[in-house]
Order: C-alpha cells, then structure tokens, then sequence
C-alpha cells in the first residue's frame, strides 16, 4: 500500500444555477450546469492511523476549525457505511477561497472520498461512496467525478457527464465570504419560472458558439440576493466585463466569486493579469473551465 496518496480537488463553476423552488423542507430545487476548472485546492492522504487533518496553504486560516471540515466528514460518513474502509492521516493544500461559490469545502470531501477509495480498493463508482458523499453536503455528490455535468434537486440528481466545448476563463473572488445559508434566503421566487433544461440538448451541444449562445440565455438566480449581501459582487462583475475579450461574466453558485469566459487562452490571461493589477487584493486566476484539473 503507498505510503501517500493525493488528489486534486478542483474547484466547481456554476455555468448557470436556476432555483425552481423552495420545497417544504427549507432546501431548495435547483438546476445548475457544472463545470470544473484548472485550479483548485490539493489533498493527500496516508492510510492507517488515526482519523486527522492538517490544513495548510494560503487560505487555511480561513477554513476554520479543523474538526467540522468536510474532509472528516467525509471520512466518517464512508466508513459507517462501509466497515473495511480505515482511517489514515490527510494533509489538504488549502488555496481556494473559503465561502466563495466554488465549491471547495465539497471538492476537498469529495477528494477524500476518492482517496480513501483508491487505499482501501474500493471501485470509484461503488454506490456507498455516492451515499457518503450525500450524506456530507450537497454539492459533494457531483464533486466525486469532476466532469461536467447537469446537477438537479439540492445537488443529488446527476446527469451523465457532459462533452462540452472547452471555454477559457477568468476566476476573481473580491475576499467577500458569503453563507449559502443565507443567500438562499434572501432568494424570491421569479415571476416567470426557470424552464427545465434537457439533458439531451446540452449532451449534443458539439461547438463552442452553441455553448455560449446557451449560457448567455440562462442565469444565476442568485446573483441578485447575492449582491444584496456583498454589492463587492457588482464591482467584480464590471471589471470582468470591461476586459476586452469577454464573452459573459456571471457569479458562480451562491457567490462571491465570479467568471468570465473569454475567446482564447491568451485574452483571459492578460484580463487576469490587468485586474490584478487594479485590485492586488483579489484572488484572480485564470484558468479552463469545463475540465478536471
């Protein structure tokens, strides 16, 4: 058995997020396009031992308390369900922001999940680790296997992954730490209702200008309570779309971070490098989205 394994834990981009209702239990209905970039955090794992994690990298005060990271919970949450599965040592390389609409709390779990199956010879699409990973939050289930997907219900209901037309894009996160909790929250309903999308129609969507047209047709249903908390958001949001180049900016998840998506690889770096020179206090990478790192 390896005396360490690690796995990248990329960060999650909400191409669109329609809310199509609150249900009876406070969660809510949603429909997002899920696509990954090419940055993200990094975690590595040594079997056997005790159950511990060590948080280091540039925003690893800023996860908190070690004892309620996702990680652990992970952890736990597949070994109840699956006995021959053991404990070890994780060491995560935190270097996403925290609160930010990335999904990096879910991607790091989802991480661990894998990496405790690959240890303990587990198959990466055995049934209990999907049940762990429900079980840890709702945005963990589609973090598992990091392909672009349709995400349904509060994060559970999954399409089959997604060969969608790579884009090219900007990240920026103004520092602004947003609870989902209370994003939700502050959402109210839409006079006109977010039309599902098939599955079918993204799954033939071949070239990149039939993406684009598609994105540009959707939305964030929570942009709007989201720049309520954090009007930051709307700051970022214009210096993405006054970089030339771009395509469509639009937060992701429940914020604050937000993306642009540019022509080439080559005009989303200099947008990036232009707006962290006009804000050096934002976190700013440019990066692919729609593929694992």
């Amino acid at each position: 058995m390896p005396v360490s394994l690690v796995e990248d834990a990329p960060a999650k981009v909400n191409l669109t997020l329609r809310v199509l209702g609150r249900r009876s239990d406070g969660y809510h209905e949603i429909e997002s396009l899920v696509a990954f970039a090419g940055v993200g955090d990094r975690l590595s794992f040594a079997p056997r031992g005790e159950l511990t994690l060590a948080v280091r990298g540039p925003n690893a005060k800023a996860a908190g308390d070690t004892a309620d990271n996702l990680v652990l919970r992970a952890a736990r949450a597949l070994s109840e369900r699956v006995p021959t599965v053991g404990f070890g040592a994780f060491a995560l390389d935190k270097k996403l922001p925290v609160a930010a609409g990335l999904g990096g709390g879910s991607a790091d779990a989802a991480a661990a999940l894998r990496l405790l199956a690959r240890a303990y010879g587990l198959k990466a699409d055995d049934p209990l680790i999907y049940a762990a990973a429900r079980a840890t939050g709702a945005d963990v289930p589609v973090c598992v296997d990091p392909r672009s997907r349709l995400m349904r219900g509060i994060g559970e209901i999954l399409s089959g992954p997604l060969k969608l037309p790579p884009l090219q894009g900007v990240l920026v996160n103004p520092g602004v730490a947003l609870a989902t909790k209370a994003v939700f929250a502050s959402w109210k309903p839409n006079l006109a209702p977010a039309i599902p999308v098939d599955s079918t129609v993204l799954a033939a969507m071949t070239r990149r200008d039939q993406l684009l047209r598609f994105l540009k047709g959707q939305a964030n249903d929570l942009e709007l309570p989201a720049l309520a908390l954090a009007p930051a958001i709307a700051d970022v949001l214009t210096a993405l779309r006054n970089q030339q180049g771009c395509e469509l900016a639009r937060m992701s998840g429940s914020g604050s971070t937000c993306f642009a998506v540019f022509a080439s690889a080559a005009e989303a770096i200099k947008a990036a490098e232009k707006i962290h020179a006009a804000y050096p206090q934002w976190w700013v990478r440019a990066t692919a989205l729609g593929a694992a790192s």
